[in-house]
């Protein structure tokens, strides 16, 4: 019985959805395999859409997490799950970013692709994309700053600060400037495609 009210109840709700959210973006392991799509969407409909805690988003997105240029960030639907850890900043208005397959990121991660001209704090210096390769891993209160571009398997530690490209990948970085504080061998981390 239950899995027949799932057969009805599924496709009803991705019609019901899709007046909110992109449908490319209504699939994917959170739809598929799991309900976990369907609740963060409720979720995100009630908090953006009715009680207006923050703008819509073409997907699910937690009321706390802020997304200065949807149009600009470029991810795998299975990924998801990134836009629904609280206080997250994708300062994106002229420049992209882009989040490789099984890449997770952390509560409170600032990924800003535009910085203040220090002569002038009322103007923006030009953007510059984020890339990060596939399966990293950006740990609580990290700020990546523009331009900056991680290799696969990349691990950046809760608090870090990254200020410039670590295109190697499979190692981990911490500090303020982060700096590399370890090579991850193949036994470490698991690489996706």
């Amino acid at each position: 019985m239950k899995n027949l009210i799932l057969i009805i109840l599924v496709p009803l709700a991705k019609i019901f959805l899709r007046v909110f959210f992109k449908g490319g973006y209504l699939k994917g392991r959170f739809f598929e395999q799991s309900l976990g799509g369907y609740k963060w969407a409720i979720h995100a409909i009630w908090a953006r859409n009715i009680l207006r805690l923050g703008p819509p988003y073409p997907w699910p997105v937690h009321f706390s997490c802020h997304i200065s240029n949807p149009k600009n960030v470029i991810f795998h639907p299975d990924d998801l799950n990134n836009f629904q850890s609280r206080g997250c900043y994708f300062q994106c208005g002229t420049a992209k970013i882009h989040i490789g397959r099984g890449c997770y990121i952390g509560p409170n991660v600032g990924l800003i692709t535009q910085n203040h001209d220090l002569a002038d704090l009322d103007r923006h210096l030009p953007g510059a994309d984020i890339v990060l390769g596939p399966g990293c891993w950006i740990g609580m209160n990290s700020v990546l700053l523009p331009g900056v571009r991680l290799g696969s398997g990349t691990i950046v530690a809760a608090g870090s600060v990254v200020t410039k490209s670590f295109e190697q990948g499979r190692i981990v970085l911490a500090g303020v400037p982060a700096r590399i504080v370890r090579n991850l061998d193949d036994r470490d981390v698991d690489e996706k495609d």
